[in-house]
């Protein structure tokens, strides 16, 4: 088993990482709650749920189970699950469980954070996309006119990363999280990214003591730049590397039809692609489309160039209609650059096939 810390202005938390459903029973009984709501999804229920309630040590545990996929992440959802919550009694000394991927998290994380005004929670991640969504704080639903738009900087208790439940994954699932951990390694520097280059060559490394040292360093990525910026206001911009378009991507195709991984790799390449129009080097993006290129990531994707503009005005790291994306200067170094339209449309135009003049 491997600890971290997370530490921010508001809370200082611990990451577990390994076997550890027996973590969760200690930590839910430090906190002694009246209550445990549990959310989850369809998925996650059937194959994990009865696993997580053998660990919890208290009898008042209540679930709710919310349908698969991003589509989730929705009003009505949101709404759904307060109801839930009201009629099962929660109050200010419950504790709720966010036992899924990301959907789950950013949603029963966002319950957690508005309910009586905020009550406690844990990330109990099931997939390796969470590595990433499940630390910081980030909670949100989606808007239609945009992802995460509508939510809340609110820190869990805890994050307990129990493995073994990372093994039910499909492979679709496997590459969408392995898309944010090669967003974590050039964010970090040479040292990560050369050790994924070197040690993950297919889905079938992803296993072990190559598992745990890849989401332990991931998460050290985030958690480092969290401590810095726990609300967004500086260098935490930086973890939306390759978002820009990525959000654009997943909001214009439709939440849930391309998995946020595969839209942030599209966005990563793309990305890079801009830094070197405007940084006028090459950052070596073979690097990056070699390395995405072992795992069958989409690397373009069939969306009018306008749309996709409009939809990266809305980005929320864009100010007075302006698009601003975080560039890569080069491995390990980044910078959140405000992008001239002309140039958005043009590079776009230039990197997928088939957009629409």
């Amino acid at each position: 088993m491997e600890k971290l810390m997370i530490h921010t202005n508001s809370k200082n938390y611990p990451i577990y990482i390994g076997e550890v459903t027996d973590v969760l029973s200690v930590t839910i009984s430090q906190f002694q709650p009246s209550s445990v709501f549990i959310f989850s999804d369809e998925t996650v229920a059937r194959l994990h749920l009865d696993t997580l309630r053998k660990s919890l040590p208290t009898e008042n545990v209540y679930h709710h189970i919310v349908p698969s996929g991003e589509g989730s992440k929705s009003f009505d959802m949101y709404y759904q699950c307060q109801t839930a919550a009201l009629e099962a009694g929660l109050d200010r000394h419950s504790l709720i469980i966010a036992f899924g991927g990301g959907m789950i998290g950013d949603l029963a994380g966002f319950v957690a954070a508005t309910y009586m005004r905020g009550i406690r929670f844990i990330q109990v991640p099931t997939t390796l996309l969470a590595h990433d969504s499940a630390v910081g704080g980030k909670v949100a639903i989606n808007h239609p006119l945009g992802k995460n738009m509508i939510g809340a900087f609110y820190q869990p208790e805890a994050v307990i990363y129990h493995l073994p439940f990372l093994q039910t994954l499909s492979e679709k699932e496997w590459r969408s999280g392995l898309g944010e951990v090669i967003k974590h390694g050039y964010i970090s520097g040479e040292l990560f990214l050369r050790w994924l280059e070197e040690n993950v060559h297919t889905f079938e490394d992803l296993h072990d003591n190559t598992l745990l040292h890849m989401i332990k360093e991931g998460i050290a990525v985030k958690a480092n730049i969290v401590a810095q910026d726990e609300k967004e206001t500086g260098v935490r911009a930086y973890l939306n590397f390759g978002h820009t378009l990525g959000h654009a991507i997943e909001a214009e195709v439709g939440y849930g039809k391309m998995t946020h991984g595969d839209a942030v790799a599209i966005g990563m390449v793309f990305a890079i692609q801009v830094s070197e129009y405007m940084y006028q080097k090459s950052l070596n993006i073979e690097r990056l489309t070699a390395l995405l290129g072992r795992f069958d990531y989409p690397t373009i994707a069939d969306v009018p160039v306008r749309k996709l503009i409009d939809r990266m005005r809305q980005d929320k790291k864009s100010y007075d209609g302006d698009i601003h994306m975080v560039l890569m200067k080069n491995v390990g170094e980044m910078e959140l650059v405000k992008i001239p339209e002309d140039v958005i449309e043009s590079q776009l135009k230039h990197f997928v096939k088939g957009w629409e003049k």
